[in-house]
């Protein structure tokens, strides 16, 4: 039988090695963890490094996927799928029918208008770029379904979420800005089928984001 040589104890690491190996290990861990994990995972940035990079972006849109996908699990199980139903059903006639008596009486001095048509689960993001306490009226009409929505806004360090909505078909309103920065909504179809969104804003903003 043939023993492997021992090891030499000079060779080994000494416990003040081993403990400042762990301690590294452990900071560097920590540090994975706040700058890239819980910006990327759960949109929390408590660096800034996250948004610097686009990892924070990444992680406030998947809490709003989860949050969103966790709402509509509890929804269909209060209602057993009949509210679904009816939404696709009658629910789409009708919005369908406001939305064209919106677009017909629209007022034409609306400064922007924009109109998109998401597939199911499909989302869209508009903003308008505003200063701190501007003012900007809006309407948006969903066409043939219904929608959920998140009124929010980003800029200069700060973030703000104004008005969220679920399985709306219009809405309307003033956005007031509450500080520079973009300023608008997010849309996503829960809904069965495809749905039209337009929107007509007039105020004060010097630029209108599209996807």
């Amino acid at each position: 039988m043939h023993n492997g040589n021992k090891p030499n104890l000079d060779e080994l690491p000494t416990s003040a090695q081993l403990i400042k190996s762990t301690v590294l290990a452990a900071v560097a861990a920590i540090v994975i963890l706040v700058t890239i994990v819980l910006p990327s995972e759960y949109g929390i940035d408590p660096t800034g490094i996250g948004k610097a990079v686009g990892l924070a972006e990444m992680g406030e849109i998947k809490v709003q996927l989860a949050e969103e996908a966790e709402a509509d699990r509890l929804l269909e199980l209060e209602n057993s799928g009949a509210i679904q139903e009816e939404s696709s059903l009658g629910g789409g006639l009708f919005s369908f029918l406001v939305g064209a008596a919106h677009a017909q009486t629209a007022d034409p001095m609306w400064t922007d208008q924009y109109s998109v048509t998401l597939t199911p689960g499909e989302g869209v993001e508009v903003k308008l770029v505003m200063e701190e306490g501007a003012e900007a009226e809006f309407m948006w009409v969903a066409e043939n379904g219904v929608v959920n929505f998140d009124m929010h806004g980003d800029g200069g360090g700060e973030d703000i979420s104004y008005e969220k909505g679920r399985a709306l078909s219009e809405d309307e309103g003033v956005l007031t800005a509450a500080f520079a920065g973009n300023h608008g909504w997010f849309w996503r179809n829960r809904d069965g089928q495809d749905v039209t969104v337009t929107l007509f804003v007039r105020g004060d903003y010097s630029e209108m984001k599209l996807p």
